[in-house]
């Protein structure tokens, strides 16, 4: 399937709401109070720094001159939107939100049943259900995923095994014989407590693990198995030394460092998602291995949101992006389908297509446009390749993946897009998940399920 218009100039992706405007007031923002005229011209106003980069300042900038120009916020969305009708029946209110959490920008628009008392007239109560998300996405970041809080557990993990230190609380290491490929996590003979393989060798850190992050971890583990490596989330010291957010900020041209082959080489060498074994409460890693779980952090973010969703009778549908990762959930009022774009990696403002969804549903896209740099024709981008070290180079721009979970999504299109098409199609079909991949050429290529709710161009 070939997609017009390619080309391959330098291009931030500004995403936006498409809404229904068959329906009164669609397109309408309650924080903006202006419409969002998409499909039908050009931007009033558009966003067109080069750098794809966006410390939280500046994204928040964004929205505060969006506010005050009465630029529609779509502008400044990132990666995957979604379509949403008006409000539908009297007893269901529409909630919308835009913010910042986990250094992206989140969106949401939740249906709520109004209670008997009513609670218009209440900006608290009436925003209650967005705020609880935004506070459960901080409280995720700032105490589980992050790696540069250093309350998180993964901040905690990350020093222990930097330190290296044996006193600490939670670690130990010790002498132990190499641990054979069967004893890798995610092949079914992970090592268990007491059986003589749970001890930490010489050199190794154990560290203690909650229950929700041993989980999270044993999943990733089993998809980084499935993956041959191309997910690893062991690569903290090369995603640091790419710093691809500071590289991207730089914008393009002259003085751009790009790390050496010995830096890249070096800090390869602490990163290996099969020399890590989980025992008991915890995991034995490397001394001076560093975790990024940046790969799958939005995904994670949206099985929280539905988990939320599900603890709350009174929210009836719902459609949240954290990022480039999309959460789905109930119906609309009206009962017509989600419709989430999947935004065109290569042309600014344009879309590729519709995804047509109903019920609960996770879209996650990684993409060479998210954040990059072009240095000499070469466009460096944030997804590295952990056999090489450097960006991806698998002959695509993009991949959207459709599933069942959020941390599954968000893992599978990382993977993917690292294996490319071909590999990357068997990965997703193993999982039973949908995909689409938009190659370096403009060809897209689909599993069959993704051929029956995608729609090109809207």
């Amino acid at each position: 399937m070939g997609l017009p218009g390619m080309s391959l100039g330098p291009y931030r992706s500004s995403p936006q709401y498409l809404p229904d405007r068959s329906k009164p007031g669609a397109g309408r923002h309650p924080s903006v109070g202006s419409l969002f005229r998409v499909g039908h011209g050009q931007w009033p106003v558009r966003f067109t720094d080069n750098s794809i980069s966006e410390s939280k300042w500046k994204m928040k900038r964004n929205i505060w001159r969006s506010r005050e120009a009465r630029i529609p916020i779509g502008a400044v969305l990132p990666v995957l939107v979604f379509l949403v009708c008006g409000c539908g029946a009297a007893p269901v209110r529409q909630q919308s939100a835009v913010d910042i959490a986990m250094g992206t920008i989140v969106t949401q628009t939740l249906y709520v049943r109004q209670g008997s008392g009513g609670d218009y007239g209440n900006e608290e109560a009436e925003d209650a259900e967005s705020s609880s998300v935004m506070g459960l996405l901080a409280d995720l970041e700032r105490q589980e995923l992050s790696w540069r809080m250093e309350g998180s557990e993964v901040a905690k993990i990350n020093a222990l095994a930097s330190a290296g230190d044996i006193d600490q609380p939670g670690t130990r290491t010790g002498d132990q014989s190499e641990v054979g490929a069967g004893d890798q996590p995610g092949t079914g003979t992970e090592n268990q407590p007491g059986d003589g393989g749970d001890l930490p060798r010489q050199g190794d850190v154990q560290v203690a693990l909650s229950p929700s992050m041993r989980e999270i971890l044993e999943r990733i583990w089993r998809i980084s198995a499935d993956s041959g490596g191309a997910l690893d989330v062991t690569l903290g010291r090369l995603s640091r030394l790419w710093n691809m957010d500071g590289l991207a900020a730089e914008g393009e041209g002259e003085g751009i460092s790009i790390p050496s082959t010995d830096q890249i080489r070096s800090a390869l060498e602490e990163r290996g998602y099969e020399r890590v074994r989980f025992a008991g409460d915890g995991m034995i890693l490397p001394a001076g291995m560093q975790l990024d779980l940046g790969a799958v952090g939005k995904g994670i973010a949206c099985d929280r949101v539905s988990a939320y969703l599900h603890s709350q009778p009174q929210i009836t549908g719902a459609v949240v992006t954290v990022g480039g990762s999309v959460v789905t959930y109930g119906e609309k009022p009206d009962g017509s389908p989600w419709k989430v774009a999947v935004i065109h990696p290569r042309e600014e403002g344009n879309y590729l297509g519709v995804l047509s969804l109903t019920g609960e549903q996770y879209v996650s896209t990684s993409g060479d446009y998210e954040r990059y740099v072009m240095v000499d024709g070469v466009r460096y981008h944030h997804i590295l390749d952990p056999a090489t070290g450097y960006p991806a180079r698998s002959g695509l721009c993009s991949v959207t993946v459709l599933c069942d979970g959020g941390l599954l999504a968000d893992a599978l299109s990382t993977a993917c897009f690292v294996l490319g098409p071909e590999r990357g199609m068997a990965l997703a079909e193993n999982y039973g998940a949908e995909a689409l991949f938009v190659c370096e050429d403009g060809e897209l290529q689909m599993t069959e399920g993704m051929k029956e709710i995608f729609s090109a161009g809207g």
